[in-house]
């Protein structure tokens, strides 16, 4: 029975994208854009929402569980690549649990007067464990406050909106103050995992009511609200904090924000908000990652170990512990820049296989191919451009998401010749 209406929808999308993405990534907007980061946010959401009408056209044709992995499989078939982007995209969201983790560490230590490598590494690995040892005893939880929560992290980020708005100094964002324009789309993209959350949405398909109508809708609107949300929370942090003071508190540069306005109960609000935010968003991102892994185990294309879904709890435990001790090791080996900018690439380019699955299934879904053609194109001109930007600075993380893709590609030639025994419908030879 669908239970699901256009309100509890829309609060699945924002609450899928404001998860801790903006608590995690805002410094490193700063740090590129500079005066311009409000525009680099308007950037990553114009691809953002593009991908969203490929979303809304699958979904509504398409409605399981699966979201992203069944649009992918309708539209290659089971082969190589949808076979590389199930396993892709299972390791996105550990990316992703590792960005909320280490975003968690970094409000949580303000809170401490003296700080270290060591509290950092323990509040990494407190801020996993504990939504995992949840998972495992009661999935809902977190869950069943989901609707709060987002309430709650969306309320006091409207609150510094408000309050530091008569504190903004324009100059600070004049185009003097800007960065280059290819900084400034390179910032767009290492941010967009900001906006990775609206996918869920598709996930949740079957229960949601009248989905030819609603789901379009809940797609739409939930990644606008998001755009405005974050736009006007670059133009607070850049228009009423000094770049020195915010990149001084990079990694958590949206309590810095609120600081002027709010004093140091603004700062402790928001660095609670940005708490609340990410243990809540990695609780569900290790119950998703497992079900996804469950889903494409049950399809055969990831080992049958993933399978054990305790009959009382509904819980894939064996999926919630690989979840976990892979973000673990994640976390706490590679830094935020590094995850930030993999966890972008590695959506942007999930995001651009879905457009051009939607693409391919134009006719099936009734879709308007120019739209698609133009998505299309500027989610792998962003992936091109954030590659090309980060060889150049960062060679360090295109090796990562580089080992990433041949993991997923050699996972899938290994696994799909020994154990499932073909590969684009032919079977291998014995």
């Amino acid at each position: 029975m669908r239970s699901i209406g256009l309100l509890g929808a829309i609060s699945i999308g924002i609450g899928g994208m404001v998860g801790g993405g903006i608590f995690a990534v805002l410094g490193e907007a700063v740090s590129l854009a500079h005066g311009a980061t409000a525009v680099a946010f308007a950037i990553g959401g114009l691809v953002a929402l593009l991908t969203a009408y490929s979303y809304a056209k699958l979904s509504v044709t398409y409605q399981s569980e699966g979201g992203t992995v069944t649009f992918i499989d309708k539209a290659f078939g089971d082969n190589i690549l949808s076979g590389s982007v199930n396993l892709m995209l299972w390791l996105s969201y550990l990316v992703t649990i590792s960005l909320y983790a280490t975003a968690f560490a970094s409000y949580a230590a303000t809170f401490f007067t003296h700080q270290s490598s060591m509290l950092n590494h323990i509040l990494i690995t407190l801020s996993i464990i504990t939504p995992a040892i949840i998972n495992l005893v009661s999935a809902s939880f977190v869950g069943k406050s989901e609707t709060v929560i987002v309430v709650i992290k969306v309320s006091l980020l409207i609150l510094v909106i408000v309050a530091g708005a008569s504190y903004v100094e324009p100059a600070r964002m004049s185009p003097q103050h800007w960065a280059s324009s290819f900084s400034i789309v390179v910032a767009g993209m290492i941010i967009f995992v900001a906006y990775e959350g609206f996918e869920l949405i598709a996930n949740s398909a079957e229960d949601i009511k009248e989905p030819t109508k609603n789901l379009p809708r809940a797609f739409y609107a939930s990644v606008i609200i998001v755009i405005a949300l974050y736009i006007l929370i670059a133009i607070i942090t850049v228009g009423c904090v000094s770049e020195d003071i915010l990149m001084k508190a990079k990694d958590y540069a949206l309590a810095a924000a609120a600081k002027p306005s709010l004093g140091e109960m603004g700062f402790k609000l928001v660095a609670f908000a940005a708490l609340l935010s990410t243990f809540s968003a990695i609780n569900a991102t290790i119950y998703g990652n497992a079900r996804l892994g469950y889903i494409i185990a049950k399809d055969g294309k990831l080992p049958h170990s993933l399978m054990d879904e305790d009959k009382r709890s509904g819980v894939p435990f064996r999926g919630v512990l690989y979840t976990t001790l892979l973000s673990l090791l994640l976390a706490n080996s590679i830094d935020l820049t590094e995850i930030a900018i993999i966890g972008s690439a590695g959506f942007l380019l999930i995001f651009f296989l879905v457009n051009i699955s939607a693409y391919r299934l134009r006719n099936e879904i009734k879709a308007n191919r120019f739209i698609l053609m133009l998505s299309s194109l500027l989610t792998f001109l962003a992936l091109g451009t954030l590659l090309f930007h980060t060889y150049t600075s960062n060679p360090h993380a295109v090796i990562i998401f580089g080992s990433f893709i041949m993991i997923s590609v050699l996972f899938e030639l290994i696994y799909g010749r020994y154990v499932r025994g073909q590969l684009f419908y032919r079977r291998y030879k014995k």
